[in-house]
């Protein structure tokens, strides 16, 4: 059974994935999150892309080493980087909510980085105080509850920015899931995303936004299940997913799913 390594966002922790990792193990599916550099139990790293996709193969190789890699935002680009570096490691991938790339997006980034750069504490402050308004309930309390890092924020968008992620993608063999909530600005430049992958499919979670798709944990636990339950046979049709290689398909790449 494909177990599944969780990769959280910007200045948020992996705890932020703590319902989903509950509810999979419920269904008996083994899953972690990891904290990158610079965030959560080790805030105050200096982040880097490098950095974080170490972080990511050390997890996988904590179970086993081969995993599913699904991220979200921050997570779901440094998840295409990982699949980009360490293709045998990475047995499929779910980037979510990371398909924006255009210079406008990233200039109002940095911009917004900078400003919580300047004063963390207050940013951290207004940061739990907007998640838990967005996410009421437990969802909300899971993405504070690993602490926030507002001080990172600069970093990581420099090296999000200096990285190719449409390289990536068409460097990576296997199987890539691109999931966007229908009301995400960050799905503007998904068709590109799309067509870079060799063996990928889009799936849009209609009415959510770009944090909206992590509020309803058990739908999002079982999707992802049914994703990983597609790798475990892909390897079986290919005698066991070998490394670096192409996960097992069921058609080309570009097919669009609605769920």
């Amino acid at each position: 059974m494909t177990p599944i390594v969780f990769v959280h966002g910007i200045r948020i922790s992996g705890t932020m994935w703590g319902p989903v990792v509950s509810r999979l193990s419920l269904l008996g599916r083994p899953a972690t999150a990891v904290d990158l550099p610079g965030h959560g139990s080790r805030r105050g790293e200096p982040f880097s892309m490098e950095g974080a996709t170490s972080a990511v193969a050390a997890a996988i190789d904590s179970l086993g080493g081969r995993a599913l890699v699904a991220g979200l935002s921050l997570g779901g680009y440094v998840g295409i980087a990982t699949a980009e570096r360490f293709p045998g490691r990475v047995a499929g991938l779910v980037a979510m909510g990371c398909t924006a790339r255009s210079p406008s997006a990233l200039g109002a980034y940095r911009f917004v980085a900078s400003l919580a750069a300047r004063n963390p504490s207050l940013a951290n402050r207004i940061s739990a105080y907007g998640l838990r308004r967005l996410l009421p309930g437990p969802v909300g309390e899971a993405f504070v509850a690993g602490g926030l890092s507002c001080e990172v924020m600069p970093q990581v968008v420099e090296a999000v920015a200096g990285h190719d992620q449409l390289a990536a993608l068409a460097a990576y063999p296997g199987r890539v899931w691109l999931v966007n909530g229908t009301r995400d600005p960050f799905r503007a430049d998904e068709r590109d995303f799309l067509r870079a992958c060799r063996n990928g499919r889009l799936i849009l979670i209609p009415r959510r936004g770009h944090l909206g798709v992590m509020a309803a944990p058990g739908p999002l636990a079982r999707l992802l299940g049914d994703l990983c339950d597609q790798v475990d046979a892909g390897a079986v049709r290919s005698g066991g997913g070998g490394q670096g290689g192409a996960i097992g398909g069921d058609g080309g790449s570009g097919a669009i799913e609605a769920v």
